[in-house]
């Protein structure tokens, strides 16, 4: 029985260790599969902005208001600012020291609104997409 239930651990371990060291395979261009054809997968197209600086709406946080101001150049989002967030609250203010920052580099990232939302901040995370979407309107 010891043996059985070591030999299930053994397999049930490297199994695991085979999931989570997996490289993914999500790529652009071609992708065999199985059969006589392949797939091309494509990349979003990366968006394009006007250069400049774009304010963005003031959207409700429950708590407070979310505005943001976006900063365009050579096409990009290169920053970000909170001009306005919940702060007058010692949990807000806690709670957004946290969040602005990650939601700030998503939006880096992203190269858009399509950010994710940050658990604990759902409502500033909310707010913050609002406003960031229509400053990037103003970008197109």
């Amino acid at each position: 029985m010891k043996k059985l239930f070591l030999s299930l651990t053994v397999i049930f371990s490297f199994a695991l260790y085979s999931v989570f060291t997996r490289k993914s395979s999500i790529a652009s261009g071609p992708v065999p599969v199985s059969g006589s054809g392949t797939i091309t997968m494509m990349q979003s197209p990366m968006m394009n902005y006007k250069n400049g600086q774009y304010t963005g709406d003031v959207a409700d946080a429950f708590y407070g208001n979310v505005q943001v101001q976006v900063t365009v150049l050579g096409g990009k989002i290169s920053d970000v600012a909170f001009l306005q967030y919940p702060s007058d609250r010692s949990r807000s203010m806690a709670i957004n020291s946290r969040a602005m920052p990650y939601l700030k580099q998503e939006a880096i990232q992203a190269q858009g609104a399509n950010v994710d939302m940050i658990t604990g901040a759902t409502a500033t995370s909310q707010a913050f997409i609002s406003s960031l979407a229509s400053a990037l309107n103003q970008a197109k």
